[in-house]
């Protein structure tokens, strides 16, 4: 089956038909930059990494844009109650999610607008609007007459009497209608603003990214991603300024993904349930993190709970494991071709193409393990059909799980390995120590030492054909 995708506003998972055969163009709402992610927001953008790197991976080219707000209240009340300027706290907070994005395995996007860098563009978009007199100044501010466009309300299916404009600081008293949302904002003393033909001010949140997606990748670009809780108003007013001012359409498919809760409630700074970001890579690392972001369908909710990270690094752990004992049985050598790798590609392919459904892939991913794990054993024996089986599945293990899921597998080993290489002398001495005192049937000396090789992180195992051990990945700091 074609690659599908459930689009938020049609409301039905349809085949993805992008603009131009072989090229998709996405734009995904970025953070605004006045703190330091916590793991709600690693979800987003866990969930539009793995969107990128699987139609990457599928043969199209992608042109990924995900934007920088540096500049909104937020930012400004953080900087006042710091006593340092806005700009500053902007730079801060992007150089931060920058970095906890690279630890998380995030791919950088091909571009990162900001807001402050399309001032112009946006102040041109709301000339147009008022000129269609499908918007107005008020004291400096501009707003934007929501009852001007026939289809508001579409994205999120709500009826227009029902509606509520809750993120405006704008006062009422300047609006025809409540339901009009600004465009332009007076400047108020102390604030950063630019000049305008309404006098010195800043955007309104909305017309940023509609301004920023366009300008990047112009006019019905593929898929505008964000979190579900964007739908209204945000997204409902992009898709209201653009297409009120040119008509068309903005963004052919809406995609969305679910939020990250603690217990029954979002996770938000505002309420204050947040786990930081950075905190959860330094505790369970990457792989397990995105792992347990891998539990749940994009578009459903996701709890935080550490039993289900645990199961998270457990379900790492035995990929790990496949990989690291594949790569001890047989090596980097060619072992010829195997298809044993191909049913579980399939079931893959088939999982990612259903909606991004990457439990069902990584389900595909333990299945293949488990066909490794038989083939260990004759492999091990010198079976060369065995031996091509093993090499053709972690070769797939490693595709699948780290260049389409970005589980980050072999990061996870490379460090073992580095370790490994420097301290192979020492250990060989220990272990041609610990193989004397079994021959001399000296047990309490030979597990004595197996005990402190576990200690210092190096596992033995003990095969028919001899001793063979590995340096323990050191876990989430690590990574």
């Amino acid at each position: 089956m074609p690659f599908e995708l459930y689009d938020t506003l049609r409301r039905e998972q349809v085949p993805f038909e992008p603009r131009q055969e072989g090229r998709a163009s996405i734009y995904v709402c970025g953070p605004t930059v006045q703190g330091h992610a916590h793991i709600g927001h690693g979800r987003y953008a866990v969930v539009f990494d793995v969107l990128r790197r699987y139609l990457t991976w599928s043969g199209y080219d992608v042109l990924y844009v995900t934007n920088i707000t540096d500049v909104d209240d937020k930012i400004i009340f953080r900087a006042n109650r710091e006593e340092v300027s806005a700009p500053r706290i902007a730079e801060r907070y992007t150089r931060a999610w920058n970095r906890t994005m690279d630890r998380l395995g995030v791919l950088p996007p091909d571009v990162q607008p900001r807001a402050t860098g399309h001032i112009l563009e946006m102040q041109e978009l709301t000339k147009e609007l008022i000129a269609q007199d499908k918007a107005y100044e008020a004291a400096g501010n501009v707003l934007f007459r929501v009852r001007s466009f026939d289809d508001y309300g579409k994205l999120s299916n709500r009826s227009i009497e029902d509606m509520v404009q809750g993120d405006e600081l704008v006062g009422a008293d300047l609006k025809e209608d409540p339901l009009d949302f600004a465009l332009w904002k007076a400047a108020k003393e102390g604030e950063p603003s630019w000049p305008s033909p309404w006098g010195p001010g800043r955007p309104g949140w909305h017309i940023e990214c509609s301004v920023m997606a366009t300008a990047h990748l112009g006019d019905g670009f593929d898929i505008h991603g964000g979190g579900l809780d964007l739908v209204f108003p945000h997204h409902e007013n992009e898709i209201a300024q653009h297409e009120a001012a040119h008509g068309g359409t903005f963004a052919r498919y809406w995609v969305h993904n679910g939020m990250v809760q603690m217990g029954t409630e979002k996770m938000s700074k505002s309420i204050g349930n947040i786990v930081g970001l950075e905190e959860a890579i330094e505790r369970w690392g990457r792989p397990a993190l995105r792992m347990w972001y891998a539990q749940a369908a994009h578009r459903s909710p996701l709890t935080f709970d550490e039993d289900r990270l645990a199961e998270a690094e457990a379900a790492v752990d035995r990929l790990a494991t496949f990989l690291r004992t594949a790569e001890l049985v047989v090596g980097d050598a060619d072992h010829g071709d195997s298809d044993a790798a191909e049913p579980h590609r399939r079931a893959f392919v088939a999982a990612m193409d259903d909606d991004l459904n990457v439990p069902r892939a990584t389900a595909a991913l333990h299945e293949l393990v488990s066909d490794g794990h038989d083939s260990l054993g004759a492999a091990e024996s010198g079976d060369a059909s065995a031996q091509a089986a093993v090499a053709a599945l972690a070769t797939a293990l490693r595709e699948l799980a780290d260049d389409v899921l970005g589980i980050g597998l072999d990061e996870l080993l490379a460090d073992s390995r580095a370790v490994g290489r420097r301290i192979t002398p020492l250990v060989e001495h220990l272990l041609d120590a610990r193989q004397r005192a079994r021959e001399e049937r000296d047990f309490a000396e030979a597990d004595a030492i197996r005990d402190h090789l576990a200690e210092a992180g190096i596992v033995v195992e003990d095969r028919p054909s001899g001793s063979r051990w590995f340096v323990e990945p050191a876990g989430g700091s690590e990574q």
